[in-house]
């Protein structure tokens, strides 16, 4: 039986295209579950298929990477002391010889992603990114915040949001980490969703549905980020981790808050204008969902 979803940010309490950094306990920053197995199998499996695709590096970040690894190494052995110890992967393997992310990224389900401060602000100077929700890791690698924030709207350059995320950036502290959910929804449950900018202004252009059978209730999947951010206490680098969750949009009928839940699910989706439901891809679906868990909120 499917469980009920881990995270319901789509209630109102993580709106869309709103920063909504919270502080975090460190010791929730690393989330497992029971797909652990299976997501470290697919992170393998996209690490043999598309290795250049999946992982990128600056020569001279080997430091930070280790550092890294050792404090999520360090964590899980405090916090989830039952996992096996084969967990542990090799560091030197094919592409991947002398990058330690590599081995950080087959401990945890989390995405990593390395942020570097420059001449030019935060750029992304390394990362693991099996699971990208519509984005390209090798199309933002060594980009600074404002031109990987480009594509979303009302966060480009010179907006008040892309100025508070350089502030945030710079003033976070060590010891305080924060987080943030976003939130989308997607045909099926891959992990791997790429989408480059190309393919986004392809899909604005077009508006293509994700159902074309037109059964949302069937294939519907709510994609959870909950992302957080940790200042590297050597580096002084920001490690970013996303961790995806992929609930049927359908086990929200049986959810003991379900009115709540899809009411909410749904007037966030009728508030998201062209721009923004362009940028979901959700165009031409938006009003079958917001039908869909209409219904499901009156049934309850």
């Amino acid at each position: 039986m499917t469980k009920l979803p881990a995270h319901t940010p789509y209630d109102g309490s993580s709106k869309l295209f709103a920063i909504g950094l919270k502080p975090l306990d460190l010791i929730r920053w690393i989330e497992v579950d029971e797909h652990y197995p299976a997501h470290l199998a697919e992170k393998r499996r996209l690490y043999a298929a598309i290795p250049d695709k999946v992982f990128v590096a600056e020569a001279d970040t080997q430091a930070a990477q280790q550092e890294v690894l050792d404090l999520l190494a360090d964590h899980l052995r405090r916090h989830f002391p039952e996992l096996p110890a084969t967990a542990l992967p090799e560091q030197s393997i094919g592409n991947f010889a002398s990058q330690p992310l590599y081995a950080a990224s087959l401990l945890v389900q989390e995405d990593l992603i390395l942020m570097r401060k420059g001449e030019n602000g935060w750029r992304l100077a390394a990362g693991s990114l099996c699971f990208p929700s519509s984005w390209s890791l090798v199309e933002k690698f060594g980009k600074p915040l404002q031109e990987i924030h480009v594509p979303v709207p009302g966060f480009g350059p010179g907006s008040r949001p892309d100025l508070l995320i350089a502030r945030m950036f710079d003033a976070l502290p060590e010891k305080q980490p924060v987080e943030r959910y976003n939130w989308s929804i997607q045909a099926g449950d891959a992990l791997y969703q790429p989408l480059s900018n190309d393919e986004r202004d392809d899909r604005a252009a077009s508006r293509p549905s994700k159902f074309p059978d037109g059964n949302v209730a069937a294939h519907a999947f709510i994609r959870v980020e909950r992302q957080t951010l940790r200042k590297l206490p050597v580096s002084q680098d920001i490690l970013f981790t996303i961790r995806i969750h992929l609930d049927p949009l359908k086990v929200l009928a049986r959810h003991p808050d379900r009115a709540a839940l899809a009411s909410s699910f749904a007037a966030q989706l009728v508030a998201l204008d062209g721009m923004q439901l362009d940028y979901k891809g959700m165009t031409a679906d938006r009003d079958r969902l917001v039908a869909l868990l209409t219904a499901m909120a009156k049934d309850a």
